[in-house]
């Protein structure tokens, strides 16, 4: 039983958000929520390209 199959559903959650946060921290919650997210995917794809590096690297030796 999917959430949110209505559009009543989705109607009801956004009230209650904005019910609980106010529409004055709404923009400054989501504003907020975007600059984490954009530094989690940096640093995301920071670690791939580091790890590409180390199995790329043929003077990288590991030892078990």
């Amino acid at each position: 039983m999917p959430f949110l199959r209505e559009p009543s559903h989705i109607l009801l959650l956004l009230i209650v958000v904005l019910v609980l946060f106010g529409a004055k921290r709404l923009p400054d919650s989501a504003r907020s929520l975007g600059k984490s997210m954009r530094i989690f995917k940096s640093e995301i794809k920071e670690m791939k390209s580091e790890d590409e590096t180390k199995k790329n690297d043929p003077n990288n030796s590991q030892e078990n």
